[in-house]
């Protein structure tokens, strides 16, 4: 008897009902964003591990999924270092790119690239999956969406107030009744 199908464990499939629910968030989100005159970007799934790496602390760097080079990227690597399971030096040899973890340091990436063609304060969102390798738990996936929101290039702390409405905005929208509590950790 043949083996049925599955999925890796963490992530999940979507069904057309849910898929109409999710777009049916997706859109609230997006909406309030817009009003707000935020604009859209997209950054790629995968990053270069150079980017990735270091921004996330050591824990957070061992939750990154890291894609092998493709072609005979074990040619640059000694037996050695194969022997080894410690070596990090192995992961640079093999592996130049990973998936992204979050959205923040892709999107800091894409500031410093395209910094010159931007105008600031830049009022971006953006709405993608990510994924960590992480144990997969009860309400904790592998694969799952982030929205962001960002204004960067400017200090004013009207823009912060501003955050905190557009969260209050999506909440009322979706008819979701909740209570934001401000805290300030100095």
């Amino acid at each position: 008897m043949a083996q049925k199908p599955s999925i890796p464990k963490g992530t999940r499939d979507f069904s057309p009902t849910e898929m109409a629910k999710r777009n049916y968030i997706f859109d609230a989100v997006k909406s309030v964003f817009k009003l707000y005159g935020f604009q859209q970007i997209e950054t790629p799934a995968m990053e270069n591990l150079s980017t990735l790496m270091g921004k996330y602390g050591e824990e957070g760097d061992k939750l990154l999924f890291k894609i092998l080079n493709s072609g005979d990227y074990l040619s640059a690597v000694n037996p050695g270092e194969l022997a080894d399971p410690n070596s990090s030096k192995l992961t640079t040899k093999i592996s130049e790119k990973g998936l992204r973890y979050d959205l923040t340091v892709p999107f800091a990436r894409y500031v410093v690239q395209y910094q010159n063609d931007i105008t600031f304060p830049f009022r971006r969102y953006q709405i993608q999956p990510v994924w960590r390798a992480d144990r997969p738990q009860k309400g904790r996936y592998r694969e799952f969406y982030q929205c962001d929101v960002d204004i960067i290039g400017s200090a004013s702390l009207l823009n912060e107030v501003e955050l905190i409405q557009i969260v209050d905005n999506i909440f009322r929208n979706l008819g979701i009744n909740v209570v934001l509590k401000i805290n300030n950790r100095k």
